[in-house]
């Protein structure tokens, strides 16, 4: 853990927070052995981050003094259409994408996607939001990510998708295509990647016709978490 979140509703005053939440309170006694009169990195969700200086720290929750006096990262100018991957690789997923500055998700259908995936206890808002906060803890940033879920593709790239397209680069990942992924982009870009297995040909043929180009990373066949990792980090 990086950076401590709050909320306001952890307030006491503008200058003092308390936290109560037993995973945080537990991390700064076992993990990171804070005592009262240390500095940490704390940061306030959807705000600004800085130092907080325990005041004190007990069974029932832990007061700071906060100064917050920086900005949180620059957020990729990314939306990331992204095939529900598999549970447990999800929450990984998640992390690993908001760390990296994604600020829009889409987790997606495709033929490939079990059903049943949609009905994983890792979809439920209080799982989601944890594995976000965790990434932004990891990244010291304070911007939580816009997620939306489409679980119909036919309806999502028919109806809602074109006009998200607009004044933005459009890429399709998916081993065989034609053009290497670019480097260092500074415009919007939309880019979707598959599941395990990828997007069938109907899929590729849909994306392309909204004027996706597809791209690859090369001859090696990754698994999805670290596909993503990689093509963000390449094109930003």
């Amino acid at each position: 853990m990086n950076l401590i979140l709050f909320d306001d509703r952890d307030r006491l005053d503008t200058r003092h927070v308390r936290l109560s939440d037993p995973e945080r309170l537990r991390h700064l006694r076992d993990v990171q052995r804070a005592e009262p009169g240390d500095e940490l990195s704390v940061g306030l969700l959807g705000g600004r981050w800085g130092r907080g200086r325990l005041l004190s720290l007990d069974a029932a929750g832990a007061v700071f003094e906060i100064h917050l006096d920086r900005d949180p990262p620059a957020p990729l100018p990314v939306h990331l259409l992204l095939a529900l991957p598999r549970p447990r690789m999800l929450a990984r997923t998640l992390e690993h994408v908001t760390a990296l500055g994604v600020k829009r998700l889409t987790l997606l259908h495709t033929r490939r996607v079990e059903k049943s995936y949609w009905q994983s206890p890792e979809l439920r808002p209080e799982k989601i939001r944890h594995h976000l906060l965790l990434g932004l803890e990891q990244a010291r940033d304070t911007q939580l990510p816009h997620l939306d879920f489409e679980p119909r593709f036919k309806p999502f790239i028919e109806d809602r998708l074109p006009a998200q397209l607009a004044g933005r680069r459009a890429l399709i990942a998916h081993p065989g295509m034609a053009e290497t992924c670019p480097r260092g982009l500074a415009e919007p870009v939309t880019l979707a990647v598959g599941p395990e297995g990828g997007f069938i040909p109907y899929e590729v043929e849909r994306l392309q016709a909204l004027g996706f180009t597809g791209v690859h990373l090369g001859e090696r066949i990754l698994r999805v978490e670290t596909a993503v990792t990689a093509l963000l980090a390449r094109l930003f």
